[in-house]
């Protein structure tokens, strides 16, 4: 376990310790998606961990999925994550925004304009979301010209820019968890006959534009992008050929020479393996549910550079220093997962209180 405490050097950075936090929705903002007044003081809480990777956070009004998620789009987003920002680096930490276009996982009484979520097919997901008014099944979604698509692409550009003002360390790209670049991987959700759907080649498109984009506009060394090979969640199928989807697209991905590839790993050990082998940067993995024991086992196998952790961060924000110490973990109350005050976000203990 000693080389989770070593320092790493990621791009033009270099990180205090291999552990990650993990990217995790809190549904605190402002209505308007200005980060909540608690957020610079939950993140910094956390900055002991190499890297933190923020929860999800929309590029644009028809990003937005959520009630009360964050955006980075405006100048009043721009200003409140300034104050996170500023915070996390106050701390000794590093930080990247992860931009989160949630596509057809978003509900009209969520977003400011009120409009049918947008997708590569009007394919609806078939599963509830929470709003404003309670439970409601998502709605079918419209789906997006192919000028809308590359609309869509600028918007997740200037969002980037954008985090790159508010003083973040770099973006990682939402590309995993059902999300709007997922569903234009998955067969389920893609059923497009132009050059954004069809072949695995068409279908990898639009991950492989928004990148490229975003690492022309803030630069390959600030730019990351996480993965969900396989996941199986709100209609998500990338059927028999996902695995030789991946194998494409991460070898596209690594001719841009990005700072990270984030991978939530959901058990294709042969996959894993050859993500390991064609990635030549840092490669983060995060396996939901690792129990305690198995911390630092893919670094140990070679199997990543970086671990990711999300719920123990969450309760833990001492994480790194209970790890050394091998003191216990508080355990995360889910109840307070989403929306709310301080408790569950900020109340947590560490071990010197």
């Amino acid at each position: 376990m000693s080389s989770l405490f070593s320092p790493i050097h990621v791009a033009n950075a270099t990180f205090s310790n291999r552990l990650v936090m993990a990217p995790m929705t809190r549904s605190r903002a402002e209505f308007d998606g200005t980060p909540g007044e608690l957020a610079a003081e939950y993140y910094a809480q956390r900055a002991s961990v190499g890297l933190i990777v923020t929860e999800g956070t929309q590029p644009s009004d028809d990003g937005q999925g959520y009630l009360t998620t964050p955006g980075i789009y405006s100048d009043a987003h721009v200003a409140g994550w300034k104050k996170i920002t500023a915070a996390v680096h106050a701390h000794g930490g590093h930080i990247f925004i992860q931009l989160m276009h949630a596509g057809r996982m978003s509900h009209p009484d969520n977003t400011p304009h009120h409009r049918q979520g947008v997708a590569p097919s009007a394919i609806a997901p078939n599963t509830p979301m929470f709003t404003v008014k309670g439970m409601q099944d998502i709605p079918v979604p419209r789906a997006l010209s192919t000028e809308e698509v590359r609309q869509t692409v600028a918007d997740l550009r200037f969002a980037a820019r954008r985090a790159v003002e508010a003083g973040a360390d770099g973006v990682e790209i939402h590309g995993a968890n059902a999300y709007l670049v997922q569903q234009f991987l998955a067969p389920s959700a893609n059923t497009r006959t132009d050059e954004y759907g069809g072949s695995i080649e068409n279908r990898a498109r639009f991950a492989i534009d928004v990148t490229t984009a975003i690492a022309e506009e803030i630069g390959a060394e600030k730019t990351a992008i996480r993965l969900s090979p396989g996941i199986t969640m709100w209609g998500i199928d990338e059927g028999e050929e996902g695995p030789h989807l991946y194998r494409y697209l991460v070898a596209e991905l690594n001719k841009l020479g990005l700072a990270y590839l984030h991978v939530l790993h959901q058990g294709n050990d042969s996959l894993l393996a050859d993500i390991r082998k064609t990635w030549s940067n840092t490669l983060i993995v995060n396996r939901p549910g690792r129990p305690r024991e198995q911390i630092g086992a893919d670094l140990a196998a070679g199997l990543a550079d970086m671990e990711a952790y999300g719920q123990m961060v969450l309760a833990n924000p001492d994480f790194v220093e209970r790890l050394k110490a091998d003191a216990p973990l508080n355990k995360a109350d889910n109840t307070t997962f989403f929306g709310g005050t301080q408790k569950g976000y900020t109340d947590y203990l560490a071990l010197s209180v």
